[in-house]
């Protein structure tokens, strides 16, 4: 059985190549005589038996179509335009449009805030990072030095006013004692003076009664001696009459009995005498001791009227003593001056520490917020300065700016519910909602505002810029793909 080949050329070149068998053709052509028994079978292409190829026939005139199909078309495709014409106008009504939208985001520039050089950088382009994450890290040496520095200016601050504190102590302890020292000796002093005067005063008021003592004694002495003389001569008396009683008792002329009182006169008189005798004695020492009494009354006015010349000395040194340690209260007061400029410098070294300490906490430069790294050009080595841009983190919280035309926010409210499309993704439609509408249109935030009273004024309508926030939900797996300056298609549903 041979087959035949067929060609199909379109738009001058061979598409494609069908080999149909003979068997297959000839039935083709029963099949089409059966369903359209106008058509000439003669006419249909048949293959050559001899040489395989296919015999062409000239092409049988074509039928003209009916009107009714026309029309019926026509009637089809009016509707179909209606119904669209209507979606669209549905959908216009209710919905708001634009596609001058971009995709927002915080964008955190990373800058040290000294300067110095880089030793590490633990971060690269497009890394997701975390909130305190390291990312940079700076030469500590120069501010460690800076720390020591402050902290050997702190210690010296503190000894000095722990030695102006100690100043203030001894000087007011010095000071305190001297005065009570002095104020002891003034009244020391000035009751030795009291002392003195009193002495003086007793003495001067003993030397009369010694002299009267004196002259008393002295007056005794005679009348002693005379008592002593009386005494004497009545022992001479009674001395004689006891002889003479003795001689005559012994030649029994008198009785024992006048012997007896004889010799106790006699022995009477003797005892008389001896008291006479110790009489001019006490006398004569009571004489002695008056004498005695007023040289010890005229020595005691002399030391007290001394007394009183060394009180009146003390007193003027005490006194000068009391000025001294008044004046010691002076250098109290330039202590506690002393220690508050001391309190001062520590207070000024306490900062500084505190300064060098942060700047020393600056070289660990750090992610505040969670996001992924963007244009990184610091490298290890690189001195930087205080300020310079490192890179920048791209937070992860996005939103959709839509600059809408001031004619189109007549309904347009927050929480309205909006669909968008990314460029990026236009086969996966966000939803998100409004969120809030900007203060003033974007020209208004330019350089150079647009100033419309000078000139000549042209109406133009202006963009108003709407925030639009994106669901959470709809955004879930990709939130690492949606990048800031990303173009989209916003459509706000008003109604």
């Amino acid at each position: 059985m041979q087959s035949t080949i067929v060609s199909d050329e379109k738009n001058g070149y061979e598409s494609n190549k069908i080999i149909v068998s003979e068997q297959e053709l000839t039935t083709d052509r029963h099949s089409l005589k059966e369903r359209s028994p106008d058509v000439a079978l003669d006419k249909v292409p048949s293959p050559d038996v001899a040489g395989g190829a296919p015999v062409e026939h000239p092409p049988a005139p074509k039928k003209k179509k009916p009107i009714a199909l026309i029309l019926a078309g026509l009637g089809v495709g009016a509707i179909a335009a209606s119904i669209s014409g209507y979606r669209y106008l549905q959908f216009a009504s209710s919905h708001q449009t634009t596609d001058n939208a971009t995709v927002a985001g915080h964008i955190h520039q990373i800058s040290s805030k000294i300067g110095g050089t880089v030793t590490n950088v633990l971060v690269t382009d497009n890394q997701q990072v975390q909130p305190g994450q390291l990312l940079v890290k700076l030469d500590p040496k120069d501010y460690e030095n800076k720390v020591q520095q402050a902290q050997a200016a702190l210690e010296a601050a503190r000894k000095q006013a722990s030695a102006a504190q100690a100043n203030i102590e001894l000087a007011s302890q010095t000071t305190t004692g001297k005065t009570s020292q002095a104020k002891g000796d003034v009244s020391t002093a000035q009751a030795g003076i009291a002392t003195a005067q009193a002495v003086v005063r007793e003495a001067q008021s003993g030397i009369p009664a010694a002299q009267a003592a004196v002259t008393e004694a002295q007056a005794g002495i005679p009348l002693a001696q005379a008592q002593v003389a009386q005494a004497d001569a009545n022992l001479q008396k009674t001395q004689t009459d006891y002889n003479r009683y003795n001689t005559l008792y012994r030649q029994g002329a008198v009785a024992s009995q006048q012997l007896d009182t004889a010799r106790a006169a006699y022995a009477v008189a003797q005892a008389q005498k001896t008291s006479a005798l110790q009489g001019v004695q006490q006398a004569q020492a009571r004489l002695a001791s008056a004498k005695v009494g007023v040289a010890k009354a005229q020595s005691q006015l002399a030391q007290a009227q001394e007394g009183i010349t060394s009180a009146q000395a003390k007193l003027a040194a005490s006194r000068g003593g009391l000025q001294q340690a008044t004046a010691s209260g002076q250098q109290t007061a330039v202590s506690r001056s002393q220690y508050a400029a001391a309190q001062s410098a520590i207070a000024q070294s306490q900062a500084a520490l505190k300064d060098a300490q942060l700047q020393l906490s600056y070289i660990n430069i750090t992610s505040a917020t969670a996001g992924r790294i963007g244009r990184k050009n610091v490298e290890v080595g690189n001195r930087i300065q205080a300020g310079s841009p490192l890179m920048a983190v791209v937070d992860n919280d996005y939103w959709v700016v839509a600059n809408f035309k001031e004619t189109q926010l007549d309904k347009m409210k927050p929480k309205q519910v909006v669909e968008v499309k990314l460029d990026a993704f236009p086969s996966h439609p966000f939803k998100g909602y409004v969120d809030s509408v900007a203060p003033a249109s974007g020209a208004q935030f330019s350089l150079l505002p647009p100033d419309n009273a000078t000139g000549n004024f042209t109406k133009i309508v202006q963009r108003i810029p709407v925030k639009i926030s994106l669901d959470s939900q709809s955004i879930k797996g990709y939130e690492t793909r949606i990048t800031p300056g990303m173009s989209a298609e916003v459509s706000v549903e008003i109604q």
